[in-house]
């Protein structure tokens, strides 16, 4: 029934996001037309979490070992939001995004369910 999951990330520069994408991180993608890229991510997991404000969601790029690809990220001219903080339920960063925004980074300690 369900096939896969399409994210979007709005931002004021669409077209340095999408260089991030295709040059940094080296996301294979297709032309949806006019140069309107649409890239493929690895295998994504999806989790519900309680709150008492209004829903929001949160993407994140998983990873396996958080510091190495920070590193790797970072010999790449990368910049990120913070430091490696330690969380409950993994290793977590951001990535700065070209034009402003953050796209979260983490190294899970939970186990992932199969693909």
């Amino acid at each position: 029934m369900i096939t896969g999951a399409h994210s979007i990330i709005y931002t004021r520069d669409p077209d340095g996001v999408r260089r991030f994408f295709k040059d940094v991180l080296e996301l294979p993608s297709v032309d949806a037309g006019n140069g309107w890229l649409i890239f493929a991510l690895p295998p994504a997991e999806v989790a519900a979490h309680p709150t008492d404000g209004a829903g929001r969601h949160e993407l994140y790029l998983m990873c396996e070992d958080i510091h190495a690809t920070v590193a790797e990220l970072s010999a790449r001219a990368v910049e990120f939001a913070g430091p490696v903080r330690e969380e409950r339920w993994g290793s977590v960063t951001a990535i700065a995004l070209p034009g402003g925004g953050e796209l979260g980074l983490y190294e899970p300690k939970h186990p992932s369910p199969p693909h």
